[in-house]
């Protein structure tokens, strides 16, 4: 196995416990014989507790059929008191929220002192509003720090936040406000990516049209465009924010209580709302912050995620304010207005941690070098990786040329489910692998298992679970805890399924191989095949369609559709007109994010006679692999297979 050392950059005096491999298998240790004890004392010295919790764990993913399990079910808190009011005795001067605007030099800045004032204005407009503790209130924004405000005002009035993704579409966003039964928007009139402007308060009013249970839309005047306001319905957040009160008392909530519901793509078509709770989030997004980022007082910290993703809400606003960070909320792109802006960015902003995904490693790595090598980067001191595994060339190019050599790559491997980071180097300890995600942190005990269940041990690829929970995981789907129970705990009783293979080394590294189940990560976003196939089955020319993914240079996972005509169509010469036409029909039912890569029209899709699709065909279709394909005797119709190979232009 190939390994970096890690540099010796340990401070005296690091808040950091874990600094070498041995207080690492000694907390690791610690963690696994105790778990109880070792969270709670996590939890007491990271939250500020209204009534500190005095149990740890109740409940057990065997008893997760009868109702969720829980962490610190007796502590009361409000989380904003950790984020906000517990920073302003020593830190009320320090920036709390750097924001860069799609524009270089467009700069903002918040002090813990500002930022506090800001969400209490915000928590008193929303009281104003209507919004009671419990209640759910939709956040589909750009990356401004009032979406941060927005958040964190919920959660100060106790309301239940879901954030929505900018670049979904209107009805992706209509089924999310209907799941939740939310009560209040919150938007802007357009969002701003590259120069490019996105019509968020359009595509907001689009999907609230006819949704008589959506009371009031409040909306950020972000570039000033002309945009529709409803009567009675409709307010801008400067006449009723801006005005509002800055003193407002946080209300108080059960540590158990749900702090956010995070909507993810799930193998059938209809997305899940994840819940996450109060006291064992900002107790994990706190740890796991601190610990793998190996935080220092004076760092300053960029995750350039967005806040839609869990990445944006853990490590952009609730793990790096629980700390006490300064943490740094980017607009733009990574290419806008080259693809130097993010090591320009380095250099400006005088950033010592920076976090982003493989895919925009490797669209950067594949411009060049100058783009890099222009900027100061020495501020730099760790550097991390999400969403994706990331593969060892462009790890080897974040490594030698961002990172020059010297900097700590933590490749993090965790899910909107997990709430936190699961899988990781720690920054000032593990030797690093470069695409190895390495071993788990402290609390974390995951094993590798066949598909008897059984647990595999030493070298061995399997199906990644958890053996015990931690306090960061989601407790429930919202509305549908039977779903939560059959979509992560059915697969292996007992265990909690994370969806993906795993491949553990000799040295019990970690290798994460990508998702098992009909579930597409590209660029680091979640996409259910269904999802994609139900949008490309509403286009008239489309009969049947069905998804796979195969390995993409820059995405990591491309989106390849196979289509069957409905009859008497004939795309004829217009094959990029119509494919075109297919992917506008994604955009529209999915959102932006979602895009189709290749097509290929076949005579059919390989089926079994009771009508399932074989997918590990496709799959291997789609990858160049048809050397493999193993038994197709089973299919109703084993010629679509040959004309597909065909038709790919593969030989078998």
């Amino acid at each position: 196995m190939s390994t970096h050392p890690v540099p010796s950059r340990v401070q005296e005096g690091s808040p950091n416990p874990i600094t070498t491999m041995h207080a690492w298998r000694e907390t690791w240790m610690q963690a696994k014989n105790d778990p109880d004890a070792f969270w709670l004392a996590e939890a007491h010295a990271r939250v500020h507790w209204r009534t500190p919790p005095t149990e740890g764990l109740r409940g057990s993913y065997h008893t997760v059929g009868d109702g969720p399990f829980s962490w610190f079910a007796d502590g009361r808190l409000n989380v904003t008191e950790t984020c906000l009011d517990a920073n302003l005795g020593t830190r009320a001067d320090k920036v709390a929220i750097l924001w860069e605007g799609d524009t270089p030099g467009e700069n903002r800045t918040l002090t813990y002192a500002e930022l506090a004032a800001e969400v209490n204005k915000a928590a008193s407009a929303l009281v104003s509003l209507g919004v009671q503790k419990g209640e759910r209130v939709i956040i589909y924004m750009g990356m401004v720090p009032e979406a941060a405000i927005a958040m964190l005002a919920c959660a100060r009035v106790g309301a239940v936040h879901s954030v929505v993704f900018g670049g979904f579409s209107a009805e992706a966003l209509r089924d999310r406000i209907r799941d939740c039964d939310a009560r209040v928007v919150i938007t802007q009139d357009e969002g701003l990516r590259g120069q490019r402007t996105i019509p968020l308060k359009a595509t907001a009013d689009e999907a609230v049209q006819g949704e008589k249970g959506v009371t009031h839309q409040l909306v950020y005047r972000r570039t000033g465009a002309d945009v529709t306001m409803v009567a009675g319905r409709d307010v801008w957040w400067h006449d009723v924010v801006e005005t509002a009160s800055a003193d407002f008392e946080a209300v108080e909530c059960a540590a158990e209580d749900p702090l956010f519901i995070l909507y993810t793509s799930g193998s059938t078509g209809r997305p899940k709302g994840v819940v996450h709770t109060c006291g064992g989030y900002i107790t994990y997004a706190s740890y796991t912050h601190q610990t793998v980022f190996d935080l220092r007082e004076d760092d300053v910290y960029a995750c350039v995620a967005d806040v839609g993703w869990i990445t944006g809400h853990t490590y952009i606003v609730y793990g790096p304010l629980a700390n006490g960070a300064t943490t740094l909320m980017f607009e733009s792109t990574p290419l806008y207005p080259d693809a130097g802006r993010y090591w320009d960015m380095v250099e400006r902003h005088g950033i010592t941690i920076f976090y982003t995904a493989p895919t925009a490693i490797r669209a950067l790595a594949a411009m060049g070098d100058d783009f890099v090598t222009r900027a100061d980067r020495s501020t730099l001191r760790v550097l991390g990786t999400v969403g994706e595994p990331i593969n060892p060339e462009a790890w080897e190019w974040y490594y030698t040329v961002v990172g020059a050599s010297r900097c700590t790559i933590v490749d993090t491997w965790w899910q909107t489910e997990t709430g936190g980071i699961m899988i990781t180097p720690v920054a000032p300890a593990t030797p690093v692998a470069p695409g190895a995600a390495t071993l788990p942190l402290p609390g974390i005990q995951p094993v590798l298992v066949n598909a008897d269940n059984q647990v595999l041990h030493g070298p061995v690829s399997g199906h990644l679970c958890m053996e015990h929970p931690w306090p960061g995981q989601a407790r429930t789907v919202w509305g549908d805890h039977p779903r939560y129970v059959s979509t992560y705990f059915s697969t292996y009783p007992g265990r909690y399924f994370t969806g993906d293979g795993c491949r553990r080394d000799a040295s019990g590294y970690h290798w994460i191989t990508g998702r098992v189940d009909d579930v597409l990560n590209v660029s680091g976003h979640r996409m259910g095949t269904a999802e994609l196939e139900s949008a490309l089955v509403s286009a008239d020319s489309v009969a049947e369609a069905a998804v796979v993914g195969y390995p993409h240079p820059i995405k990591g996972q491309g989106v390849y559709a196979y289509i069957v005509l409905q009859p008497g169509v004939d795309i004829g010469d217009s094959v990029e007109v119509w494919q075109k036409a297919l992917n506008g029909v994604v955009r529209t039912r999915i959102g932006a994010v979602a895009r189709v890569d290749k097509f290929q029209v076949v005579p059919g899709l390989p089926k079994t006679r009771s009508g399932k699709v074989m997918r590990r065909i496709l799959r291997k279709v789609a990858e160049g692999d048809v050397s493999r394909l193993g038994d197709v005797s089973t299919l109703a119709d084993p010629s679509v297979v040959d004309a597909i190979i065909s038709g790919a232009g593969l030989s078998g």
